[in-house]
């Protein structure tokens, strides 16, 4: 009973859930898929909550206060994924590797996103989807790329928008993908 008062993170499990729970049920909407030409394979899926991830941890890295519930989220995805692995049938000695090439993953993705979000003009951030999402040039990543492209500008926009206290509150928005327009890059 008195071990709550020593937590390290300052938001409870719940609010880390809730918003973990938000993240994956954003990148798993059916829209992506359908309309954005995303592979509804296991690693299509893993690259859409890697994106997610990766704006949501980006806003919270913004403000010292929210930090804590960043990492708390970022842990809660490792359990998820080696979770994951294991419904798989990955074995107990294989985990640490795969969760060694998650988080590298992960690492680098959010590094290339990051780079691609601050260059001027989308080109760089259409090149890095089209290689992290769509695996390559492929026909339907040069026609889809730029939308995504456009939803992630569009989440930036509205997660900088989203106030602290919310976001601690377990509070989360991103946009609609269905009414985001392609862009030219």
């Amino acid at each position: 009973m008195i071990f709550p008062l020593f937590r390290r993170e300052p938001r409870g499990p719940d609010t880390i859930s809730t918003l973990y729970g938000m993240i994956v049920a954003q990148a798993r909407l059916p829209c992506f898929y359908r309309d954005y030409a995303v592979a509804d394979t296991v690693n299509g899926r893993f690259d859409l909550i890697v994106l997610h991830l990766a704006l949501v941890l980006d806003r919270l890295a913004q403000d010292p206060a929210l930090q804590p519930l960043g990492q708390g989220i970022f842990d809660c995805f490792c359990q998820d994924m080696d979770h994951n692995l294991r419904e798989m049938g990955i074995g107990d000695l294989k985990i640490p590797k795969q969760m060694r090439r998650v988080g590298e993953t992960y690492y680098g993705r959010s590094q290339a996103y990051r780079a691609a979000w601050a260059a001027k003009g989308n080109g760089l951030l259409v090149e890095t989807l089209e290689r992290n999402i769509y695996g390559g040039g492929s026909p339907s990543a040069a026609a889809t790329a730029p939308r995504l492209a456009a939803y992630m500008r569009e989440a930036l926009r509205d997660l900088g928008a989203q106030p602290s206290a919310s976001l601690a509150g377990g509070e989360l928005h991103f946009p609609e993908p269905s009414k985001i327009p392609a862009i030219t890059s």
